[in-house]
């Protein structure tokens, strides 16, 4: 049986099953019983307790009642040694040793701890009574409801609690750790504003952190209150502490404690690192700027580094850590956050924060459970430090939020695929796929000069092309080249030109571009994740909003807050204002996904919606839209749809010739003749039929021929 009352009263059964204690007065009783723990409690005192206002007359033998419910319900009834609920001349006794009861356990802890800062044993000290107030889970018996008469017994325990409160940070003092206690000690000297012994340590930490006009004003603070509150100066040991901090006085100083941590975590550089010139001058900058920003006093410099999967984001920022290390001689720390990270989920920002903790030299037992004093801890850790820190692949300005120093002496360097617009002060660097001429030099580095030696300019300019002069991309069909010793740069470009198998020939032992663009599918919503896919049918080289909400079939307005959802994932392109676009890969998975998950009937009602679309805004949106207009038309006469080919080919007939675009009109009205002369064949073929009386199928070719035209068919 376990008992605990340092928080909610609790009762645990030794499976660990929670004992329903059952009426407010049983556990009243109990809690009452507990307060006075092997100590006997008089009838009265119980009597009182349970009946605050008014006893009845029958207390005594309701109170009896009460006692044997209750050693019903905890299992005590006939016992012989603890746990033991006994009755005693003139009333009842609990009996419960440390192991049964968490208030002993904290008493006997705390004790341990006391005796070990005294034997000179800060270490221990620190261990015992960290265990003592971790059993602390809010105000004693916090839930029932007690007799007022008992609450100088309470404040009795709160007593014990902040005492050994004030001994566990005597024994941080003598550990050295005065840096880690500022948050902590500030945050209880507000809580106690008048206790001299919390402000001698608060005032001490102070000085020995560098900070000595604030213990000066600490004391004078102090010594205000209490001639105010209490017409008082403070005490002489406060007063002599005080003339010490004024003049530095040596015995002040902080014990000689082990040297600090200096975390080395970065990943490795790669050698093939290739181009990102304006990027790395960009992020090279911001390590200029903590110095100015810290003769300001103001906060850190944080540089994100956004942008689609497989880009290059991570190796970026690894390889601008490394250059800058040396300007950070307190440390470099990095944490994947596993924001977009095939088979796990997001790192929990407490999570992060404990192992940030432990790299900075901060002791398990040490760290806090609550999340945010996590948080000022690390922030108290870093303080006044020239550390470097490396937050790759967040998902979200939540998770980063609480892993951002406080110190302007820091630099931030976050990673992530989507644009982190709700975080302050970041300096936002948006990554693009890489120029031709870098592209070629990272495929040839990764491959091995030798195996791309004496090959045609053209040909390795075609499969960067091919793959997207995307990083990620460049790096696997280089990788695939180089462990193929039978293969040609001329058979990858080969393999690689199918477009309907492009994703899958860009697939190497772990690294997977359709992989790496699944998580990012997968990490919209569903209204998001619709757009992408059906965007994926898209003709033309871009899309606006307006034709966008007619391929989903959906609102403007909502259409527009879609595509630009897409934008800030960096699965979609906005190369001017309300004009978006597929990089090649993302639309190879779009129409791969597209075609995994929706049915032919609801592709060709988006390709309908999107076609009637272009079909009756095609006269207004010529000089805007004549390339997606070409490129719907060629598209509907070859798929099936002639109508639309036809509409747009009368439409768009004056606009090509007044405009000399003879190239692009001898294009649309080939398709439209073509188009034309299918639904002339279906018609040729329903008159032989008809001629000859079969009237069902040339019914059959006339329907076909009127659906191709968009009319109605027959009944």
């Amino acid at each position: 049986m376990r008992f605990r009352v340092l928080g909610t009263l609790e009762v645990r059964s030794d499976g660990h099953r929670v004992v329903r204690l059952g009426a407010a007065k049983q556990r009243v009783l109990l809690a009452v019983l507990l307060l006075h723990v092997n100590r006997p409690v008089h009838v009265d005192r119980l009597v009182d307790a349970l009946w605050p206002q008014r006893p009845p007359r029958t207390a005594a033998v309701a109170l009896r009642t009460y006692v044997s419910a209750l050693r019903q319900v905890l299992g005590l009834a006939g016992r012989a040694e603890p746990p033991l609920l006994s009755t005693v001349p003139s009333g009842y006794e609990i009996r419960l040793t440390a192991a049964d009861l968490d208030l002993l356990t904290f008493d006997d802890l705390a004790a341990q701890g006391r005796r070990a800062l005294t034997a000179g044993k800060p270490g221990l000290a620190s261990e015992r009574l960290r265990g003592a107030l971790g059993l602390w889970r809010g105000r004693p018996f916090e839930d029932v409801t007690l007799d007022p008469l008992l609450e100088a017994e309470l404040i009795r325990l709160e007593e014990r609690k902040l005492a050994a409160q004030e001994t566990w940070i005597e024994s941080q003092l003598a550990l050295g750790h005065h840096d880690d206690l500022l948050a902590d000690l500030g945050a209880l000297v507000a809580e106690q504003p008048l206790r001299e012994h919390l402000h001698a340590h608060w005032m001490l930490a102070l000085y020995r952190s560098g900070r000595q006009a604030e213990a000066l004003r600490a004391y004078r603070d102090l010594r205000r209150r209490l001639n105010v509150d209490l017409g008082i100066e403070p005490s002489p040991p406060l007063q002599r502490l005080h003339h010490q901090i004024l003049g530095g006085h040596a015995d002040l100083a902080a014990p000689a404690g082990t040297p600090p941590v200096v975390p080395r975590e970065l990943p490795r550089d790669i050698a093939s690192f290739t181009g990102r010139t304006a990027e790395i001058a960009f992020l090279d900058e911001l390590a200029t700027v903590p110095d100015a920003a810290a003769a300001r006093g103001s906060s850190p410099v944080i540089g994100a580094v956004d942008g689609m999967a497989g880009v290059g984001k991570t190796t970026l920022a690894v390889h601008v850590a490394h250059r800058l290390a040396d300007r950070y001689p307190d440390g470099q720390l990095f944490v994947d956050l596993r924001g977009f990270t095939r088979g796990g989920t997001p790192v929990d920002p407490g999570d992060a924060l404990d192992q940030l903790l432990r790299s900075l030299g901060v002791p398990g037992d040490r760290i806090p459970h609550d999340p945010g004093a996590r948080a000022a801890l690390y922030r108290t850790r870093l303080a006044g430090r020239r550390v470097l820190v490396l937050l790759d692949n967040v998902a979200t300005e939540a998770q980063v939020r609480p892993l951002l120093p406080g110190s302007p002496t820091c630099l931030v360097l976050i990673t992530s695929r989507r644009r982190l617009a709700g975080l302050e002060d970041v300096r936002p660097l948006s990554l693009d796929v890489l120029p031709r001429a870098d592209a070629v030099t990272l495929f040839a580095r990764t491959a091995g000069e030798q195996r791309v030696s004496g090959e045609a300019p053209g040909l390795l300019t075609e499969i960067v092309e091919l793959c997207g002069r995307l990083p990620l991309a460049i790096r696997i069909a280089a990788a695939r080249l180089r462990i193929r010793p039978g293969w040609t740069p001329a058979h990858l470009a080969d393999r690689m030109r199918d477009h309907q198998h492009r994703l899958g020939e860009l697939e190497v032992g772990p690294l997977s571009i359709a992989a790496a663009l699944d998580l990012s599918y997968h990490h919209l919503t569903p209204g998001q994740q619709d757009m992408y896919r059906l965007l994926g049918l898209h003709p033309g080289p871009d899309i606006e909003r307006r034709a966008a909400a007619a391929l989903v079939g959906t609102t403007v307005d909502h259409a527009g807050r879609l595509l630009d959802d897409l934008v800030d994932a960096h699965l979609l392109q906005e190369p001017a204002p309300g004009r978006y676009r597929f990089h090649d890969l993302p639309r190879a998975h779009a129409s791969a996904t597209l075609a995994d998950e929706d049915t032919d009937h609801d592709r060709q009602e988006a390709l309908t919606r999107l076609f009637d679309h272009y079909v009756e805004t095609a006269s207004a949106a010529v000089e805007t839209e004549l390339a997606n207009l070409l490129a719907v038309a060629v598209h509907a006469a070859r798929h099936g749809r002639p109508a639309h080919a036809l509409g747009l080919s009368a439409t768009l007939h004056r606009h090509l010739h007044e405009s000399a675009r003879y190239d692009d009109a001898r294009v649309l009205h080939r398709t439209a003749v073509h188009a034309a002369k299918a639904i002339a064949d279906l018609c040729d073929l329903g008159d032989d039929h008809l001629t000859q009386g079969r009237f069902g199928p040339a019914a059959e070719y006339f329907e076909q021929a009127l659906k191709m035209v968009g009319a109605a068919s027959p009944d």
